[in-house]
């Protein structure tokens, strides 16, 4: 499932992921399944993402970034769009 992260755009379903791919190869692994509702919306702030509910409460939740695949030598950190691999059942 593909999402935008910038802080603003929210989340159109609930969704339970693992982690959260960036378009140049970067992964935000949560400590733990994140379980996002729709209407949350979602952003990285710093080195950590951020969630911020629909209600307007906030989550930052432990995690760590790392490489998988280096697309791209220059641009963004961290692009706005990531894609989500939801937690197996």
């Amino acid at each position: 499932m593909r999402l935008i992260a910038d802080g603003a755009t929210p989340i159109p379903r609930m969704v339970l992921v693992e982690d959260l791919e960036t378009d140049d190869g970067y992964v935000f692994e949560p400590a733990e399944p994140l379980f996002l509702a729709a209407g949350d919306r979602i952003a990285f702030e710093g080195d950590g993402l951020v969630v911020v509910r629909a209600a307007g409460g906030r989550l930052v939740p432990p995690g760590s970034w790392s490489t998988r695949c280096r697309l791209r030598a220059e641009g963004p950190d961290r692009p706005a769009a990531v894609r989500a691999r939801r937690a197996r059942d």
